[in-house]
């Protein structure tokens, strides 16, 4: 148990819900404790796992169910908010400070009343570590465990809360709108014509074989120029008489003239 608040240091949450952090108190092997100011002024300690912690499903149940176990032992003499009267009375840590919150998700934490000098959210986190009184004294050989070097706090996840829309946004989005309607329009209309012209357009019909038989040449009208017969006589032809002997004559006869 420490009572002397140190300042925070890089890693350490802001808030643990409606609670403001404002200093650190102490630092255990499964988590830290913070001093913290609640909504309506008075001191709180906080108490919050290492993310090492806070990742094993183990670990993470035996710091909820020892919160649930200190919160409920005085409602109608039932021992925890589940009522579970198979578990031993060493079960509940003794001497627990009053539980005012809690928050079992995923990163786990605990806020009690910060009283100096007495015992703070450190408490719950004695039941982490397999050592603890949640399960008795240790025995047997020694472990560590595997998550016991992550040493950051865990941090819960922030909430993502949706922004008003405003003016400007509420034009966009509109405008946004009005162009994919139009783009839809007219991808319909295009489609239309597409597939309408498709269907009413008649199929060709297709044309017979094609035979081809060759034309012959065109026959000139004109007649075709032959050549001239030559001028010469041949020998057979008779012409005109020449002067002297006739071929028949007889060179030893002379004529009476």
């Amino acid at each position: 148990m420490a009572n002397v608040a140190s300042p925070l240091q890089y890693g350490d949450p802001p808030r643990l819900g409606p609670y403001v952090v404002q200093a650190r108190l102490h630092q255990a092997p499964a988590g830290f404790v913070y001093l913290g100011q609640a909504p309506d002024g008075r001191a709180v300690s906080l108490a919050v796992l290492t993310r090492g912690a806070a990742l094993d499903a183990a670990a993470r149940d035996r710091f909820v169910t020892a919160v649930k176990e200190a919160g409920g032992r005085d409602r109608g003499g039932v021992r925890g908010w589940l009522g579970r009267p198979g578990r031993p009375r060493g079960s509940v840590l003794e001497g627990a400070p009053e539980v005012l919150d809690l928050d079992g998700g995923h990163a786990p934490w605990v806020a009690v009343p910060y009283v100096p000098g007495q015992p703070g959210a450190e408490r719950f986190l004695e039941p982490v570590m397999v050592g603890g009184t949640f399960i008795g004294e240790a025995h047997g050989p020694d472990f560590v465990p595997y998550w016991l070097t992550d040493r950051a706090p865990a941090l819960p996840r922030p909430a993502t809360r949706r922004r008003p829309l405003t003016e400007t946004r509420k034009r966009v989005l509109l405008a946004a709108l009005a162009l994919v309607l139009l783009l839809m329009l007219v991808t319909a209309i295009l489609l239309l014509l597409l597939f309408g012209r498709q269907d009413e357009e008649p199929q060709p019909r297709q044309l017979p074989p094609t035979v081809f038989v060759p034309t012959p040449p065109p026959t000139p009208e004109s007649p075709v120029p032959q050549p001239s017969p030559s001028p010469s006589q041949s020998p057979s032809d008779t012409g005109p008489g020449t002067p002297g002997r006739s071929p028949g004559d007889d060179p030893g006869e002379e004529s009476p003239l």
